[in-house]
């Protein structure tokens, strides 16, 4: 479940899956890697609207939620 600044809140399919991939492949928290998540997101037939100010929140958000996954996993998150 991704949780937007305003407090709304979107489930996503695969969004673990697509997260564990790219950590398993070395990738960075970068503007690039939020892209891509959102590239393997649409590919999984995860809606994610066309504007670019819906598309800057989303990846805004999914940036935020890898760091937080990448922390955990390389035991910042103790």
């Amino acid at each position: 479940m991704l949780k937007f600044p305003d407090d709304t809140q979107v489930g996503v399919m695969g969004l673990d899956e697509i997260m564990a991939d790219l950590y398993a492949e070395g990738r960075k928290a970068t503007d690039e890697t939020a892209g891509e998540i959102m590239d393997r997101l649409e590919a999984a037939k995860n809606f994610i609207p066309s504007s670019d100010r819906a598309r800057r929140e989303y990846a805004y958000v999914l940036l935020k939620e890898y760091r937080s996954y990448v922390k955990e996993r390389s035991g910042g998150g103790r």
